[in-house]
C-alpha cells in the first residue's frame, strides 16, 4: 500500500480548510487504497490551535487514514530528538533554522518532509490554509486524484497507459518526481491594491524579482505572467500532461514530491521571505526530472489580516525580502538549468552535495543589483503614497539589515542542505510524537 502524507502547514485559524482537506484523505484512502498520513502542522495561538484541535477530534473515523495534529512544541521535541540522532554539528543553529520564531514558508514545508520521513512516506502533498477545493457538481475537486497514480514510477509507464505526454523520449525512464497545479482566483501575492491604483508602478514592483539583466521584453512577460496562477476560469473537465513541469505553472497549494526529492534537498529556511518554498520545483525541472502538469487548481484567497496595517507591513516586508533573494536564487536557477541532469547520480538521484556547492557559491555575489532594488522600490512606493509611502519610509531604516540577512539566509540554507541527508535518515528512526488521532 502507498503511503503518504498530505500536509497542511497553518499559522491561521483555518478549521473549514482542515475538514475539507480531510475529505481529501479519505479520497485517496477509498479511491486509491492509499494509506494516508495526514498532518497538520499548527503554529496557532493556544486558542485557536484548540479549536483545530476540536476539528480534529470530531473527524471521522475512516480506514485508511490518520491524522496527526502538532503544535509547535511537539515539532519541537520531534525535532531536538532528530538533531541529536543525527550528530551534526551546530544543533541549536540547525533547530532554529527548522522551527524559527518569524513565519517560515520553507521551514515549515521541511518539517513536514522529515516528518514524512518518521511515519515511512513515500511523498508529500501540500495544501494552505487559505485555499480551498474547486467544485464541480457540487462536489471537490481533489488534486491527489492525479499526483497518486504515477509519482515515483518511470514516466514510461505513464505513457505506456495513455497519459499525454511532451516529455523527450531520453527522459522517459526517470521517475515521476513531481505532480502539481495551480490555483485560481486572487493573486498569490497580495499585492493586487497597486495594480488597482497603478498599473505603471505594479509593473515596476513585480519586474523586481527577474534578473537585472533581463530585456525589457521578458520583464514585461514575467510581470503579466507572475501571481496570476491559473486565472479565474473555473474546472470543467480533467486535463494533465507528463512533461518537465514549468515552475510558473504550479504553485506550493497545490503539489506533490516524491520522497526521492525532498530527501535529497530542503527547503530554504528563511524567515518572513514570500516563494522560499518553491526551490524543489526549481530543481526538479532544471535536473529534468519528469513530472505530471494537471487542470485541479485550488482555489486562492486572502485572509483579512493581510488588510490590517500590522499585517499589511508584514506582508510587504515578505515581498521585499523575496525580491532581494532572487538575486542568490536567480544566480543557483542559471547553474542548475546549465548542469541539467548532470545534478543527478547514476541512480536518478539528487546530488545534494553540488547543490550545496552551488548555495555557498550564490552567497558572495555583489549586492549592487540588491541596492538597486531597494532604491526602485523605495520610488515606487513613495509615487502611491499613504500606507505605502510609509512603508518606504520603514524600510529606509532596514536597508542595511535586508541587505545582510539576504546573503546569510542563503548560508544558512547551504548548511542545512549539506546536513540535509543525515537529518532525514536521523528522522526515519525518530517516533514523530503525540498528535495522532
Amino acid at each position: 500500500m502507498n503511503r503518504i502524507c498530505l500536509t497542511l502547514p497553518t499559522n491561521r485559524a483555518c478549521s473549514a480548510t482542515i475538514a475539507a482537506i480531510h475529505r481529501e484523505a479519505v479520497h485517496a484512502a477509498t479511491r486509491f487504497g492509499a494509506d494516508v498520513q495526514l498532518l497538520i502542522l499548527d503554529s496557532c495561538d493556544a486558542r485557536t490551535r484548540a479549536e483545530h484541535a476540536g476539528v480534529v477530534a470530531a473527524l471521522p473515523r475512516t480506514d485508511g487514514v490518520t491524522v496527526h495534529h502538532l503544535g509547535e512544541e511537539p515539532q519541537r521535541a520531534f525535532l531536538r530528538r532528530v538533531v541529536e540522532r543525527s550528530g551534526l554539528p551546530e544543533p541549536d543553529r540547525l533547530l532554529r533554522l527548522l522551527l524559527p520564531a518569524g513565519v517560515s514558508y520553507g521551514s515549515c514545508t521541511d518539517r513536514a518532509f522529515l516528518l514524512a520521513a518518521a511515519l515511512g512516506c513515500d511523498s508529500v502533498h501540500r495544501r494552505d490554509s487559505d485555499s480551498a477545493y474547486q467544485l464541480r457538481s457540487g462536489e471537490p475537486v481533489f488534486p491527489v486524484h492525479h499526483e497518486l497514480p504515477w509519482l515515483g514510477r518511470p514516466a514510461a509507464d505513464a505513457t505506456a497507459a495513455g497519459l499525454r505526454t511532451d516529455l523527450d523520449p531520453a527522459d522517459a525512464h526517470r521517475p515521476v518526481s513531481l505532480a502539481g497545479a495551480s490555483f485560481i482566483g486572487e493573486l498569490s501575492v497580495d499585492i493586487g491594491e497597486i495594480r488597482r491604483r497603478d498599473e505603471g508602478v505594479y509593473h515596476e514592483v513585480v519586474g523586481l524579482w527577474a534578473p537585472a539583466g533581463c530585456s525589457p521584453e521578458d520583464r514585461r512577460r514575467l510581470v503579466e505572467e507572475s501571481f496570476t496562477g491559473a486565472g479565474t476560469a473555473p474546472f470543467t473537465e480533467d486535463r494533465s500532461t507528463l512533461t518537465l513541469v514549468d515552475p510558473m505553472r504550479v504553485d506550493m497549494c497545490n503539489i506533490a514530491f516524491h520522497r526521492e526529492v525532498y530527501e535529497r534537498v530542503p527547503l530554504p529556511p528563511a524567515t518572513d521571505t514570500i516563494g522560499s518554498d518553491y526551490f524543489l520545483i526549481h530543481l526538479v525541472h532544471d535536473a529534468r526530472l519528469p513530472g505530471i502538469l494537471h487542470n485541479r487548481h485550488i482555489e486562492n484567497f486572502h485572509t483579512p489580516e493581510r488588510r490590517t496595517d500590522s499585517g499589511f507591513t508584514a506582508y510587504q516586508t515578505r515581498y521585499v525580502k523575496f525580491l532581494l533573494s532572487m538575486l542568490h536564487l536567480h544566480h543557483v536557477y542559471d547553474r542548475m538549468a546549465a548542469e541539467g541532469d548532470r545534478l543527478l547520480d547514476a541512480g536518478h538521484h539528487v546530488r545534494t552535495g553540488r547543490i550545496a556547492e552551488l548555495l555557498r557559491e550564490s552567497t558572495g555575489l555583489d549586492r549592487a543589483e540588491n541596492e538597486w532594488r531597494l532604491d526602485r522600490l523605495d520610488t515606487a512606493y513613495r509615487k502611491l503614497g499613504g500606507r505605502h509611502e510609509e512603508f518606504a519610509e520603514r524600510l529606509t531604516g532596514q536597508r542595511a539589515r535586508l541587505l545582510d540577512e539576504a546573503p546569510r539566509d542563503m548560508a544558512d540554507f547551504a548548511l542545512l542542505t549539506e546536513g540535509w541527508p543525515a537529518l532525514v535518515d536521523a528522522a526515519r528512526h525518530t517516533a514523530p510524537g503525540p498528535g495522532e488521532r
